[in-house]
């Protein structure tokens, strides 16, 4: 072979690198000695613990125990208000049901009686005379309510005995607005007529209604329909269950006729005046 069939292969040797030598292991190490391998497991382990937290992730873990906090709050409280009914009969309920069913029934009756009145505004042939017997009506009804009139109808008795004298003037109000929801009409505590604007005060021992001081036992005199009102008075956490906790004793009878006989004095307004003057 000529020298000129030589020189690519000598070029080409001398581009390529020298080769390295492997170095031999030393002597006295062995496969023992070297790092062992781990496990996914153990790697996963290691990874995990020690724990390491950066700043953001404590802010993000103070602000969701918060948030779990606040819910398990506002379910407890929300729990703790339907604990009354919750607990209640299944006789209990339906009579709740049943209130507000003929609370909603004189509401409708209310509202066609006011419908009626008006067609006959509307249709009378004498419409003069029409409004006047419906003004002496409502006259009528205005004065039961504003309490310068009598009254008697239908109703119930509530007796309230207080012998360790526990009863005070906020629970007879409860008792009076519980009695107005039911339906009651007019309303005589103890010789005193009860009206829109009446209050009630500690005083002492005993309790004044519009400035007049009633003592124990306390008698209602409530004209309304019986089967509306004693219920109402008996609901699961109601009217009586309140009392008896504060160790009195309620009774409550009905009555086809209850005479309710203490009178206002009918008051001029200082400075209202009717709009139609």
């Amino acid at each position: 072979m000529s020298d000129q069939d030589q020189v690519p292969e000598n070029r080409l040797r001398k581009e390529l690198p020298e080769e390295v030598p492997v170095a031999a292991p030393a002597e006295g190490t062995s496969q023992e000695s070297a790092e062992p391998v781990l496990t996914g497991r153990e790697r996963l382990v290691n990874g995990l613990w020690p724990p390491r937290f950066s700043r953001a992730q404590l802010i993000v873990a103070l602000l969701l125990f918060g948030l779990g906090f606040g819910l398990a709050v506002q379910v407890a409280s929300n729990s703790d208000s339907g604990n009354a009914l919750r607990g209640a009969r299944q006789e209990d309920l339906v009579r709740i049901l049943d209130e507000l069913d003929d609370r909603s029934q004189r509401l409708e009756d209310e509202k066609q009686g006011l419908e009626k009145q008006r067609e006959e505004l509307e249709n009378s042939s004498d419409q003069a005379e029409e409004a006047r017997k419906q003004t002496v009506e409502k006259e009528k009804q205005l004065g039961i309510l504003a309490g310068t009139v009598a009254a008697q109808g239908p109703g119930i008795t509530m007796t309230i005995e207080d012998t360790k004298g526990t009863v005070e003037a906020d629970m007879l109000l409860d008792t009076i607005q519980e009695l107005r929801a039911a339906g009651a009409e007019a309303i005589q505590v103890n010789g005193v007529r009860v009206v829109a604007g009446t209050y009630l005060t500690d005083s002492g021992n005993s309790v004044s209604v519009d400035g007049n001081k009633i003592n124990a036992p306390f008698r209602f005199k409530v004209i309304g329909n019986p089967q509306d009102l004693e219920p109402a008075l008996n609901i699961p956490g109601g009217v009586v269950q309140t009392l008896e906790k504060e160790q009195a004793t309620v009774t409550v009878e009905r009555s086809d006729k209850i005479v309710v006989d203490a009178l206002r004095a009918a008051k001029q307004p200082d400075y209202a005046r009717s709009s139609s003057q």
